[in-house]
């Protein structure tokens, strides 16, 4: 059965056990909801949660365990001579999933029988020429013992989903009798469904986190992996970075920093006095009507995808910056060879920060005591020194909060570096030079066919480890200091 048609017939079975359960609540009550212990709706969420709560649970863990169980078994029976290392393996696998994948479309269509699919004795060259025939080439290097598997990776996809099936309904209703059973005008159904919804929160809750400490774990351990094939000094005081597959490899990370901070401290010297003082004009200045249209335009900017942003960078800001900074440009210099430079990608992400920062200081700014103002006011102060002696000191730490969210965010962009900064890992004070960050080279070393047993491909996660610790630090001091500035107003 296909899996969409088994979700949809358990939430069928779910709303079908809400109506019934609801309905037997209230005959069990005489048809009086004042003589039931909870309210007629939480008898029927009670039953559709049995119903539909432990037959999703089992089928999400039968989706994730059920491939691997697969890929041992077939991997268990590969002669040795196909199968030489893991990353030899993946690829052979991926091949037996594509032949599997042909045979049920090629009994799907009518090719060939389901009988003969499962056939281990079938002739190879046959089951090639009905795959054609379905539009699914094998290719060259694909054999017999390639198909053979794939025949047996059938086989027990075919027989697990069938499990999966059987497994999934009858718990679901086995839920539906046991929840329905207990459903009468004294069972406590409010509470129970309270406890299932606060568990299921807590495991909400819980996916976030384990996610978060998963992804963490797997930057360390391939952290670790690397270091054990590249000195460590080397690569936080290396001063040159590049790497060859071929070996004799230099992964010095400075340049990679240099760029970054470079890129990120211009973008934040756009994105700072703009958003700080659109945030000031729409909290202190600006009517209803101008706040109202102003201020969702600006935030329209965080919505725009960053490949636009990059697109923007190349083909718009760096020509221009070309014709002004270029040989034969406006100014009669020869600064600047290429559209790709730190200031292209610079100016480019702070416009996209904008919003970030105007949005999060105009919050700030607005939850500063009305009082403070007025008190300023009733003393003779102007307005604009009202502004500038009251308003922004007492916003200062929730404004600087916003800054450091805004350079975290920087410091992890990609596309518009990759696009718009070039790809050159160099130490140089020339704005208008072509660099590169650390999010780009991730992106580069790990493109393509990589070899994860290697020191320039496990690079990436040194990489990105020390991407995540610069974030982390920003994060925590930007939460930090927003935390001590709500707790002072609230």
């Amino acid at each position: 059965m296909p899996l969409l048609w088994l979700v949809l017939i358990v939430l069928a079975l779910g709303v079908v056990g809400y109506v019934l359960g609801r309905q037997k609540a209230m005959t069990s009550a005489d048809g009086d909801s004042r003589h039931l212990h909870s309210l007629p709706s939480y008898y029927g969420t009670n039953v559709s949660l049995f119903v539909v709560v432990p037959a999703l649970l089992v089928m999400a863990a039968w989706l994730i365990v059920q491939p691997i169980y697969i890929n041992s078994s077939v991997a268990a029976d590969l002669p040795q001579s196909a199968v030489t290392d893991s990353n030899t393996l993946g690829l052979f696998m991926s091949d037996v999933r594509r032949v599997a994948d042909g045979l049920d479309e090629a009994v799907a269509q009518g090719a060939m029988t389901r009988e003969y699919a499962n056939d281990l004795r079938a002739g190879f060259t046959d089951v090639r020429d009905r795959l054609a025939d379905v539009g699914v080439a094998l290719g060259s290097d694909v054999d017999a013992s390639t198909l053979a598997a794939a025949q047996k990776y059938r086989s027990l996809s075919g027989t697990g989903n069938l499990a999966m099936t059987v497994v999934v309904l009858a718990l679901a209703i086995a839920g539906f009798v046991y929840a329905y059973g207990r459903t009468q005008k004294d069972f406590r159904a409010r509470n129970v469904v309270e406890q299932f919804i606060r568990a299921i929160l807590v495991v909400a809750a819980s996916i976030a986190i384990l996610t978060t400490v998963g992804i963490v774990l797997s930057l360390v351990f391939n952290t670790i992996e690397f270091f054990k094939l590249y000195p460590a000094a080397d690569f936080f005081f290396g001063t040159t970075w590049a790497p060859s597959f071929g070996g004799g490899s230099e992964l010095g990370v400075l340049p990679l920093l240099w760029g970054t901070l470079y890129i990120s401290v211009i973008a934040l010297a756009v994105a700072v006095p703009i958003g700080l003082f659109a945030a000031i004009y729409l909290s202190e200045y600006a009517g209803p009507k101008a706040r109202g249209f102003a201020k969702p335009l600006i935030e329209l900017l965080a919505g725009i995808p960053t490949i636009v942003y990059g697109l923007f960078a190349l083909l718009t800001v760096g020509p221009l910056l070309v014709n002004t900074f270029g040989k034969g440009g406006a100014l009669g210099v020869d600064w600047m060879s290429g559209a790709s430079s730190v200031t292209t990608a610079g100016l480019v992400m702070g416009i996209m920060l904008i919003p970030f920062v105007s949005s999060l200081s105009d919050d700030i700014i607005n939850a500063v005591p009305q009082s403070m103002r007025d008190g300023s006011l009733g003393l003779g102060a102007t307005k604009s020194e009202t502004v500038k002696q009251v308003v922004l000191p007492a916003a200062l730490p929730g404004i600087v909060g916003a800054i450091l969210l805004a350079a975290s965010r920087a410091i992890g962009e990609t596309m518009i570096v990759v696009l718009g900064a070039g790809a050159a890992a160099r130490l140089s004070m020339n704005p208008l030079e072509a660099m590169t960050t650390v999010t780009a080279k991730i992106v580069s070393q790990l493109t393509g066919d990589a070899d994860f047993a290697s020191p320039e491909a496990l690079v990436a996660f040194a990489l990105g480890m020390t991407l995540f610790v610069m974030t982390l630090g920003l994060n925590v001091l930007a939460l930090y200091i927003v935390r001590k500035y709500r707790e002072q107003y609230e």
